[in-house]
């Protein structure tokens, strides 16, 4: 037993409260050198005869990567506090494993042991329970539809007649998202995160200048007030994105400092160098990235403070959006994120906080400043085996398996799982054009724990590159659209939302993967029954041992994704088949 590789520690991803009753214990092990891991745990105050009163319990390994092997298990201690170990065994020893190390017998004195010293209800991870069974579409408002000509930008120029680029126009605006509305909730969509929407210069709207001020190309005031409404009677919700670790060029009080330079009011708004500030050829000035036109905010500053925390509680409490995207949020000090959530869920209790951090992100994750990240780690995972064909099946499932246990249950259950973005090219480029890989990457995305996002058009086979290539317009010639695609995300969005094993409230396990043959099978489980996913992600056909992937307990039914809907037919082969990037679902029920 290789005991360096032992892991544990009594905080965030490895031990935590999953609600009100009960913790979640997680250790970490080589990958196959362990074959049984007890938790023995006890009350601290529990004592007889002057000996520490415990139980045992097994716990169950829940995923291997080439490295590691995670073990886990869910206890609801009588009096909410504990003071636990582990009990470890391969084929030849056992060792006990505690805060104050490893011993070969059970450690008698219990001040050797973890600690986990009460489950306080208000510690408890608060997250929106609605996202749970949210599907988001992502809206670049810019390009979605031109419901109001009226107010297009100057040179607007007509929609779709050329490729994007970072400055020029096509008039999209909130009554171009009016007017398809119906066409999202025939898609089954329940939630839209929008891109920004405040005044600014650029088409991305990234560079704010007024963040009280809706941008003159979208609406007004009465207009997004009406979209919001449209939206929450047809049930989705509607995420706006908040830019607060930068500013724009434009922005007031970034051009009183221009303007006024040490002697402005302002100059304490900005992470200035030395003055005078200049914007060329270099800013002297901290920004987003190095560009000039996007000035960093101090958010440190009490001014600065008291703006943005006004900006946060002004379009939750006045028009009901029901949550905010935070641009580069890991730039941003912790301590105005926190300040952040408070005014937030003061106006809104369930409102959605979401961060785009694209890294390990447990430290905004404990349940004082966000409620989920943008989830690229498992975008990632997904894309470079689906798509770009660039990692094979083991080196995919030791990705996902790492995403499950990077955070607690709770945050995976919200996370925002996306494929593209506008920051990214779309997944149809990604995978060179094969649709049959987007297919798979939509199957596994919408079949997997958390809150995925499509991005507006991918639905009806839209490609495009790197930004700008991606922002295109929205394609809204049905003889254009891939409708085969778009009938088939649909059907998928519907199963998702209908059946709750195939959406959000079951567990996730990997069965199977081959790199020779480069195919996955996963499974979705309750206390009821079991959905087999069966992905083959290799060019040539896969002829699979149905004993090895499927019960011989239970009858099996084959779901059969044809045109918008599932046919159900009872399965009775000995061996499954599956077609070159093809796949098929299986559902067993429990036995008893």
């Amino acid at each position: 037993m290789l005991k360096e590789a032992i892991y544990h520690r009594p905080k965030n991803n490895f031990a935590y409260a999953y609600d009100k009753e009960t913790l979640h214990i997680l250790l970490q092990t080589k990958s196959k050198d362990v074959k049984t891991v007890e938790l023995i745990y006890g009350d601290p105050y529990q004592w007889e005869n002057d000996t520490w009163q415990t139980e045992t319990i097994t716990m169950e390994r829940t995923g291997s990567t080439s490295h590691y092997d995670y073990w886990f298990v869910a206890v609801k201690p009588e009096f909410r506090r504990m003071r636990y170990g582990f009990r470890l065994a391969d084929h030849e020893e056992v060792c006990y494993y505690t805060e104050k190390g490893i011993f070969a017998s059970k450690p008698l004195d219990i001040a050797n042991y973890f600690c986990f010293p009460y489950l306080n209800p208000v510690d408890v991870f608060q997250s929106p329970e609605w996202v749970k069974d949210t599907v988001w579409y992502q809206i670049f408002p810019e390009r979605f539809g031109n419901g109001d000509p009226s107010i297009n930008p100057k040179d607007t120029l007509p929609w779709g007649s050329t490729s994007p680029t970072p400055s020029n126009f096509f008039g999209g605006d909130f009554q171009g998202v009016i007017d398809h509305l119906d066409y999202l909730v025939d898609l089954g969509i329940s939630g839209i995160y929008f891109t920004p929407i405040f005044k600014a210069h650029s088409n991305h709207k990234y560079d704010t200048i007024d963040y009280m001020e809706i941008d003159p190309q979208f609406g007004d005031k009465e207009t997004f007030r009406r979209m919001i409404q449209e939206c929450h009677k047809r049930g989705i919700r509607v995420m706006l994105d908040a830019v607060f670790n930068h500013s724009g060029f434009y922005f007031q009080p970034f051009q009183d400092v221009l303007h006024n330079q040490e002697h402005s009011k302002y100059r304490d708004w900005f992470h200035l160098w030395e003055f005078p500030v200049v914007t060329e050829p270099k800013p002297n000035y901290d920004t987003f990235a190095f560009v000039a036109s996007m000035p960093k905010l101090n958010t440190e500053n009490p001014e600065v403070r008291e703006y943005l925390l006004n900006v946060a509680r002004y379009w939750v409490e006045e028009f009901d959006i029901d949550g905010w995207r935070l641009d580069v949020a890991n730039e941003v000090d912790h301590a105005f994120w926190r300040d952040f959530r408070r005014t937030v869920k003061a106006v809104k209790p369930d409102a959605y906080i979401l961060g785009e951090i694209w890294h390990d992100s447990m430290p905004w994750l404990q349940g004082d400043q966000f409620d989920a990240v943008m989830n690229y780690p498992f975008t990632n995972g997904a894309i470079n085996f689906f798509a770009k064909e660039e990692i094979q099946a083991k080196d995919f499932q030791d990705s996902i398996i790492d995403v499950q246990h990077m955070y607690p249950k709770n945050v995976n259950e919200v996370a925002f799982n996306l494929l593209d973005s506008h920051d990214t090219p779309r997944i149809l480029s990604l995978a060179n054009g094969n649709h049959d890989r987007v297919k798979l990457l939509y199957l596994f995305q919408l079949s997997y724990i958390g809150s995925p996002c499509i991005y507006y058009g991918d639905e009806i086979g839209m490609d495009g590159g790197q930004d700008p290539g991606c922002r295109a317009c929205m394609e809204w010639a049905i003889e254009k659209q891939d409708q085969e695609m778009f009938h088939f995300v649909k059907t998928l969005i519907s199963l998702r939302n209908q059946d709750p094993v195939f959406g959000n409230h079951a567990e996730f396990r990997f069965i199977h993967t081959d790199d020779q043959e480069n195919y996955v099978v996963y499974e979705k489980y309750n206390a009821e029954k079991r959905i087999v996913f069966v992905l083959n992600n290799g060019t040539n056909p896969i002829s699979l041992d149905k004993d090895k992937i499927l019960s011989s307990h239970s009858s099996i039914t084959e779901w059969i994704i044809e045109q918008s809907s599932v046919q159900r037919k009872s399965f009775e082969e000995n061996r499954v088949e599956v077609q070159g990037t093809g796949f098929r679902i299986f559902e067993q029920e429990k036995s008893s």
